[in-house]
């Protein structure tokens, strides 16, 4: 069975660029909420946001007794780099990130944890022309893999997810879908270094995204992964199934075959609704798919992946439920 994990971000403010939702929480709090979600074996811990007393974060683990499953490391902040982080024309800004994105490598290596996400949202693009696109590129391969090195050097064993989405801020990322996100890695070069597959990312990028599992599993690239659920048009991180049930099932039927056990962190928006009530019905909900996918029969399945059948493979699934 899959760990299930909150992501702390989660549990503070909550706001959109319209209305803040719920205000701001110390870490305290966030730590004594999440041990009220049922089902819960970790957090996705937040840099720099929660290692302002790193102490107290040390201590509220182990009272805790949860696992972390990742550090989720910021490459976009309020007042800096605003022209990209990874990818700025600035040579500053990319030391200044880099040299950030150490010190998140160095507290990981302290705490123990084996992953450190990132999601570069601020590398791309608003306007045609306004990029060149080879530059941000280079850029962002010398950037990555300076860092990249740090952490085979620093941090045995550690891995480094990058989490692709097609946009927001930028009217485009750089990084903007699972294959773009694989061919950076591939020219990276470097072993410690893969994806982040969030689902509802790969939905708003077109994609399918148990065909994403296979693909990344292939290469040898799935890292880590993100839970949630969108209408496909925007990315609303909804409780799991909520509008994409099928695609959820055949998610995790790819992930079973993958191998992919680990953990599955839930960036769920719990917006005006009870925080831990939202993420009781998130793992509630991902559990009962998962479930619902074990029925499948892979033997059959793959009798029916033969025939090319659409028709008598959903009269299969449907006769499951």
């Amino acid at each position: 069975m899959y760990k299930m994990s909150v992501i702390t971000n989660f549990l503070g403010e909550i706001r959109n660029r319209f209305i803040v939702y719920q205000g701001p929480r110390a870490l305290t709090e966030k730590f004594e909420m999440a041990k009220r979600i049922n089902g819960a074996d970790g957090l996705e811990i937040a840099f720099p946001q929660d290692f302002g007393d790193c102490g107290l974060l040390k201590g509220l683990i182990a009272e805790s007794g949860f696992e972390i499953s990742a550090i989720n490391f910021r490459s976009r902040r309020d007042g800096l780099w605003f022209r990209g982080s990874f990818t700025s024309n600035n040579d500053k800004d990319r030391r200044e990130m880099a040299d950030d994105f150490k010190k998140c490598i160095d507290k990981a290596k302290d705490l123990g944890v084996t992953r450190i996400t990132s999601c570069p949202l601020n590398e791309g693009m608003d306007y045609l022309f306004e990029l060149d696109y080879s530059k941000a590129y280079d850029s962002m391969l010398e950037t990555m893999r300076d860092i990249a090195d740090y952490a085979a050097m620093n941090a045995e064993g550690l891995k480094l997810c990058i989490e692709y989405k097609y946009s927001e801020p930028r009217t485009r990322c750089l990084l903007g879908s699972a294959g773009e996100t694989l061919a950076f890695c591939q020219e990276l070069g470097r072993d410690n270094v893969g994806v982040n597959l969030d689902f509802g990312h790969a939905l708003l990028a077109g994609e399918r995204p148990g065909q994403v599992v296979a693909m990344l599993h292939r290469a040898g690239r799935l890292f880590y992964v993100h839970m949630n659920d969108n209408d496909r048009m925007a990315d609303w991180d909804m409780i799991p199934g909520a509008y994409n049930f099928w695609d959820s099932v055949e998610f995790f039927y790819y992930l079973k075959k993958a191998g992919y056990f680990d953990w599955l962190a839930f960036d769920v928006f719990p917006k005006e609704t009870d925080t831990i009530e939202t993420f009781n019905s998130t793992i509630y909900v991902t559990k009962k798919l998962v479930e619902i996918t074990n029925r499948i029969d892979e033997e059959e399945m793959e009798e029916l992946h033969s025939l090319r059948d659409p028709a008598k493979i959903m009269r299969y699934l449907y006769s499951i439920l």
